[in-house]
This record gives C-alpha cells, structure tokens and sequence, in this order.
C-alpha cells in the first residue's frame, strides 16, 4: 500500500489547482522544474482567480494538461530518470553520505551503481539518529531536513523516520494534482458535487534535535498546501478543514460523518485513507446514529464535540432538517444495513480506498455497504516517496497496477524469485557487488517479473530499499506499471500495522513464560488477521502440552494475550491505544493434534511432507475453519497495551 509502507494509496486530493504554480528552489531547480520542462504548459497560474462558483474554472484545459503531462513523462522515462538522477546528485554532490562513498561529484549511471551501496533503514539508522539529535550538517541532503515522516514500517519496534526536506510537499502535490483528471476520463461529472473523505490527523512527536516526527498525511494535512488550497471543484469536501484537524479521534470522526450526512445529496464520492477506516466509519454510524439524527434534527452539536474550531466549522453547514432525520433514522433502524452507503448517499459512484496488499480482505465487506460500487484504488505512495497513479481507476480490485511517475525519484529495481513447492518470496537481505550493480532500471523491467523497489530520492535516500515487492503488469508508453504483491515479510496486518513473523515469534516467546509455572509448554501456534470484527483483531491459535495437574486459570491466558499485545511494535500499540484501529489480541486454545491435523490437510493439497512448515499466519478459509472448529477455549487482552507518542529513547531523554 508504501500506503506504502503499505502502499499508501491515498484519497483523491489535489491541492495544486491551475490557480497555483508550485515554486522551485532558486537554486536546485526541483523535480517539478525538470518535469515541467518536457511539457511547458502543465498547470500554469491562469491570468485570474475564479469565484467559488467555479463557472469560470477552465476544468477541461486543466484536465487535457495534466493528461498531456503524463503522456510525456512515461513517453520519455528512460531521459527523464536520468536526468532526475542527475539532478539529485548534482545538487547533493557536497553532502557527507556521498563524500563517505567516495562518488566524487559524478552524476552518471554507472559510477553511481558502481560505488553507492544499495540499503536498508538498519544501515542508515546512525545518520538518521544524528540528524534527529541535532546535527544540522549536510549528512544526507543539502537542503535543510524539515521534519520526519514517520512510517508505518517499524525498526526494533519504533516507526522508521523518514527524511524529507520543504520541496517534497510540492512534489507530492504535483502527483495528487493528476488523480482527479484521471478520474474524470473514467467518471463525468464529479465536479458538480463533493467528496466525504474521512480523514484523520495522528499524533506527533519533536525529536531530541526539535524536528517533528509524524505520518506523512499528517504532515500534509497541517500544510498550507492542503489547508490554504485554493478552490477546486476536486478537492471540494464534506469534511470541514478543522474537523479533519482535530486531534481528538472521536470529535473528528463524529463531525465528519454529522457534516457528511448533512449533504447527503451532493456527495459523488466516498472514501477514506485504508478501507479498514472507512469500514470503522460505517460501523460509528452504527453505533451512533441516534445522536446525529437528533443533531439534524434541532441542528445543534451534541455536547461531547467541546472543540470550538470543530462546532463552529459544523456550525456552517448545520441546519435543523427534521425532514433529513426522518430519512436518515429510518434507514438505520432497518435490520440490514447492505448498500447503506447508497442508501444514505444515493448520488456516489465509487468508493475511494486502498484495497490492494493486505487491505484486500476488506473488499467483501465494503461490496456489502455499498451494494457492489466500484472500489478505487488511485495512487501508490509512501513515507520515503510518492511514486506513481493507477491510470485505470475503475478496473478491479485484483487488477490495480500503478504507473510510476519517472520525475518522482531515481528508481531501480531488485529482482526477487518464487521459492519452489513453497512459492514464497524470496528477497536477498544483502547483495553483493555484482547484485548491487546489476539492479534493473524503471524501463528495463520485463513484464511478469517481480521486484523489489528501490529508490533515490531528492531528500536523501540512495538506493533505499523501500520492501515492496511489485509484479510488472504493463507498460504506459515506456514506463512500467506494476502490481502492489505485498509487503516484504508482513504476516500480520489490521490497518497500517506491520508485524513481520520475526517479531510475532518474539512476542509469543515472551507470552510463553506465564505457563512455566503450570508446567505447560507451547507446541505449536499460528496466526490469523480478523477482520470480520470491527475494529478488526489478532488471533492467535495455540496448541499447548499440559504436563502440570494444576488447571491454568483464564487470567494467566489474558496476561498472554496482554504480554504480546506489548512486545508488538509501537505501529500496532497506536492503533490500539490511540487510533482504535485494532481490537484486542485474542487467543485461541486448539485441542491436541489439531496442527497434525493442519499438515495433513496442507499435504492433501499438494504440499510436500519433506518441505511442509507450520505457517505462522493463515488466510486460506478452510484452515481458518479447521482451526476454528477445534477451539476448547478463547481468551482477550484485558487492557490496551502501553503506548506514548515518539520513540521510546526521545522519552528517557525528556
């Protein structure tokens, strides 16, 4: 999803309208100048400003402009990338990093693959942690580092920090500006109405240096690119600018829906960032429809919103309408809640949210709400990087493919194969010299392959190994378009949690220590991700040897659940503390045998009893039904697990 780091797809903003041409350095011309300079004519400031009403808004020579811009970045990517590369180290030529590798000032190709090291987050953690400490040198980049994005993917348990430096905001505006063009050749019309986005500001941190450290929609919600975004029939919203920035995850999501009902009529479009959170969207309509009814019907706001900017906002569209209320309240009383989205917004053609990676376990249940529309996936995006759009929105779920953008960063791409019998990824975890060289450019790709993607950004990522393993489905011109395959060795993920298989065999081994006392040893164990509750949870299955005559009491068990809740990593204890993304870790006891019983199935499939392992996570529904139909017992974490903002050793400092 990166929506990345799960490939952040991300909802349809563009807050670079014609009306704003975004402003390169003076001195490093950005991405932006050099792409601009293949099509001179992309989004140009028009010689005056528009009313609000739009009438005068040249939306089709706008839209011809940012179509004729992807036609000529794809038709010339192979030039493109070079000179993108060129331009990065031109500009980065005196910076420390590439001093220490000895590039010299070269901006070629070659030399570049010949002496840059390609990396992980791991082998730039020293530079990241100086430059988060204070260190204002040139280390990585030279323009000055103005804050971290904070990913979704996690080092030693802490979210990775992402460099990125002012300019970046423009160039992650210049992407979303091409979505809704996109858009419009698929879906006529979307300008005559408005969008219910619910999106969320998250909670941020100020490195020990004073550098904020946050997610990167977060960073972009707080900007003046979005928040100052000059009118735009595309990015015109339900949600109030200060609903969206509130802080308090309640009071946000309760105005939002309130101002989303409120002009039921004119919404086209629906979505949030992830589907799980615009399924949790649907399910606080559930539980709360009762209190919005009645705030549109005497068109007051019910006391628990105490965030003035929030009720005044509200305050704007909110009207008494007993009418609406009537509508509203007898659609929700009804038993089923199928096609309630079209139900209560008749008008909207599409659901726009990520549906690809692991959030495609979401798709039947969001075809459930919203009577079968078509699901959009619309952009691929990351904390390192924005990367690319999927230039057929409206395709199916299963068939999303992305085009890169070549003037986004300097890509490059690591082939990674298919174990055999097991057909699992396999991705090196160090290259040698020779695989560090022979990574494959943006248009050497062949089609079918899959590759893990590496980038070098204008920030100061070289040749960073983003972990996302891409399938080539096609070619727009000469640049490629891939598959989202999935996240490099994610085995467990709810919303934009990760927990690798590492790290779940960690958490289990240090539940495990509570049964010592009752002489009880874990046999064997595996995984599931439960989404058919809402928030979706964890399940562990496990199967225990009871040697001890003394019964193991349920506490014990929940203090199990509890112990693994807090060896997760931070990404997963935000969504359960703060974010309430994730319900709590539930355990399941299995009879004895029950995994032999596993194996057995796997090898009347066609598994090899010489190769088979225990699979540490399960999708398949049949194994999730054999599990299920052997359970003796089930348990819950009985609290939320610890969680602050920021990394753990910015707080030992404080």
């Amino acid at each position: 999803m990166g929506m990345a780091d799960f490939p952040y797809i991300y909802p349809l903003l563009s807050p670079f309208s014609s009306t704003q041409k975004p402003s390169s350095s003076t001195h490093h011309p950005s991405s932006l100048s050099l792409s601009l300079s293949l099509q001179p004519t992309m989004p140009e400031a028009p010689k005056k400003s528009f009313k609000a009403t739009g009438h005068d808004y040249c939306l089709a020579e706008k839209n011809k402009k940012a179509l004729q811009f992807i036609e000529d970045v794809t038709t010339n990517a192979d030039q493109v990338q070079k000179r993108v590369l060129a331009e990065i180290l031109t500009r980065n030529a005196h910076v420390e990093y590439l001093h220490r590798h000895g590039l010299g000032g070269h901006t070629d190709r070659d030399t570049f693959k010949k002496l840059m090291p390609v990396i992980t987050y791991e082998d730039l953690q020293p530079d990241i942690t100086r430059i988060a400490n204070g260190d204002t040198s040139l280390i990585l980049c030279s323009n000055p580092i103005s804050e971290f994005l904070t990913s979704s993917g996690t080092s030693g348990g802490e979210r990775k920090l992402m460099p990125t430096i002012e300019e970046e905001l423009e160039r992650r505006s210049l992407l979303y500006s091409l979505l809704m063009p996109v858009m419009s050749q698929s879906v006529q019309g979307l300008e005559k109405g408005k969008g219910m986005y619910f999106l969320f500001i998250k909670s941020e941190a100020k490195t020990p240096g004073g550098l904020v450290a946050r997610p990167v929609l977060t960073s972009y919600y707080k900007s003046s690119h979005f928040r100052e975004r000059p009118y735009d029939p595309y990015t015109n919203y339900t949600s109030p600018n200060e609903t969206i920035l509130c802080p308090d995850s309640y009071q946000s999501m309760y105005s939002q829906m309130l101002c989303g009902l409120v002009q039921n009529k004119e919404v086209l479009r629906v979505g949030a960032v992830f589907a799980s959170g615009f399924i949790r969207a649907i399910r606080f309509l559930e539980k709360h429809w009762t209190l919005l009814c009645r705030d549109i019907r005497t068109g007051t706001i019910d006391q628990q919103i105490t965030d003035p900017s929030v009720r005044e906002a509200v305050m704007r569209v909110l009207k008494p309408d007993p009418k609406l209320a009537d509508f509203v309240e007898g659609e929700c009383r009804k038993e089923s809640w199928q096609g309630i989205i079209t139900r209560l917004w008749p008008n909207t053609k599409y659901v726009d949210v990520i549906v690809t990676g692991t959030m495609s376990q979401y798709i039947p249940t969001l075809d459930y709400y919203s009577n079968g529309l078509p699901l959009v996936c619309t952009m691929y995006a990351s904390s390192e990087c924005y990367f690319g759009v999927n230039l057929n929105p409206l395709c199916k779920p299963s068939e999303v493919s992305y085009t890169l953008i070549p003037t986004m960063a300097y890509f490059e791409f690591l082939p990674v194969h298919r174990n055999n019998g097991t057909n699992s990824i396999s991705v090196p975890k160090s290259l040698n010299d020779k695989e560090q060289q022979d990574l494959v450019d943006l248009v050497d790709v062949k089609l079918g392959q899959e590759y893990e993607l590496v980038v070098t950004t204008y920030a100061g990522l070289y040749r960073y190994r983003v972990g996302d393993v891409l399938r080539v489905a096609g070619f727009k011109n000469k640049a490629p378009q891939f598959n989202f395959v999935c996240r490099k060795n994610v085995v467990l993920s709810i919303d934009s949690d990760k927990t690798d298989e590492v790290e779940l065999q960690a958490a289990v081994k240090n539940a495990v220590n509570h049964l010592m006392p009752f002489d009880a040893t874990l046999t064997e164990y595996t995984s599931y991700a439960d989404t058919t509750t809402i928030p979706g949870h964890y399940v562990l299955y496990w199967e225990l040897s009871l040697r001890g005559s003394t019964p193991i009491p349920p506490s014990v068990f929940e203090d199990c659940c509890l112990t693994v809740e807090e060896s997760l990593n931070s990404v997963y204890r935000q969504g359960r503390v703060s974010d309430k993304s994730i319900g709590p870790l539930e355990m399941k006891i299995v009879e004895s045998g029950t995994f032999d019983k596993l194996m057995d199935y796997a090898i009347s499939l066609g598994a090899s009893i010489n190769q088979y392992k225990t699979p540490r996570c399960v999708k398949f529904a049949p194994i999730i039904e054999l599990l299920n139909s052997r359970v003796v017992s089930n348990y819950f974490s009985p609290k939320c697990p610890k969680w602050i903002p920021g990394h753990k050793q910015w707080c030992n400092k404080n």
